[in-house]
């Protein structure tokens, strides 16, 4: 009995789906490092940062308990994107044989388009991380993030530096004096640093050797015997600055990726072209709900965006006193 064509697609898609799977997850999930994930059953979500309540009063015997009440600070509105591509092979490649060979080169083409774009929409927001403002109206980091109490927050370093060990110290100085929306302190901590493959090595000596970096003594390398980044460091090859670092922090509900669809494959036949076509989708999407989730810096050489050059160099020469007229 000859094989029809929706036989020939439903033996063919089992081992398509295989090999596209494989393939995506061979080009890795760095987003992970960065955002917290979640699931949505809606076209959009949206989460809503609270003041929470001032320090806790001391109440004296036989008076009124103080009643406080917790405000909204900002609203994180998440909108999903639907990513999809396809490709098909014309009805003529399968009656030469040809389908094997270039569905298998074309599947693995296929997903690593696909896991290209979403590592790209991850990265883009630590990209933007100096020049795209959220709710509170100011960068993803930035010196000045208000607060309901009066004060700000910063989440980057007031002079842009380079990653060495006195901005990463300084950085993690930084974290743990942040405090909530009503000036409470929250202890916050590092997490992990990540990083563009330019600055791998850094790090390495930064967070791994047992001594201090480029020095004679023999300090220890208070990094690493403190834990400052329990996590080590991750490397993100979608990060464009060469230069730019960031910290992850343990605050909760920082970055965000909801997911909406996950990854779905399918394949069928085209009745008018004879093609067959197989798909890849998903739906999902990649925010901010609270900047404390990461602290960062965009390197010296991009301070306001603009390049550091090197100081100018100034040769006084002397003259003698019996040149002088």
């Amino acid at each position: 009995m000859a094989i029809s064509r929706a036989q020939l697609l439903k033996e063919l898609l089992p081992g398509l789906n295989a090999l596209f799977g494989m393939e995506y997850a061979k080009y890795g999930e760095e987003h992970k490092e960065i955002f917290e994930q979640e699931s949505s059953d809606r076209s959009f979500e949206e989460e809503t940062k609270l003041s929470g309540f001032s320090a806790a009063p001391v109440k004296d015997e036989g008076s009124a308990i103080e009643y406080d009440n917790a405000q909204e600070a900002w609203t994180a509105r998440y909108t999903h994107e639907t990513v999809a591509m396809g490709f098909s092979v014309t009805e003529e490649a399968i009656e030469d044989n040809l389908y094997d060979s270039l569905s298998a080169r074309y599947t693995k083409a296929l997903a690593r388009a696909m896991a290209y774009t979403k590592q790209v929409k991850a990265a883009t927001i630590l990209n933007d991380a100096f020049s795209t403002t959220y709710g509170d109206g100011v960068a993803l980091c930035a010196t000045t993030h208000p607060l309901v109490s009066g004060g700000t927050n910063a989440n980057t370093p007031s002079t842009a530096a380079d990653l060495n060990e006195t901005s990463l110290e300084a950085a993690v100085i930084d974290v743990a004096g942040w405090t909530d929306e009503r000036g409470l302190l929250i202890a916050a901590r590092p997490k992990k640093l990540v990083i563009p493959p330019a600055l791998q090595f850094v790090a390495t000596r930064l967070l791994e050797t047992e001594g201090r970096v480029s020095t004679a003594d023999n300090d220890i390398n208070a990094l690493k015997n403190n834990g400052s980044v329990p996590e080590g460091y991750s490397v993100n090859h979608y990060l464009t600055d060469t230069d730019a670092w960031f910290l992850m922090t343990d605050v909760p509900n920082g970055l965000k990726h909801f997911v909406r669809t996950p990854m779905q494959t399918s394949m069928d036949a085209d009745f008018d072209t004879g093609n067959s076509r197989y798909k890849a989708r998903e739906r999902y999407s990649f925010g901010v709900s609270d900047p404390l989730g990461v602290y960062g810096s965009p390197g010296a050489e991009n301070i306001e965006g603009g390049t550091c050059y090197p100081p100018l160099l100034v040769i006084l020469y002397i003259i003698p006193d019996s040149h002088i007229m």
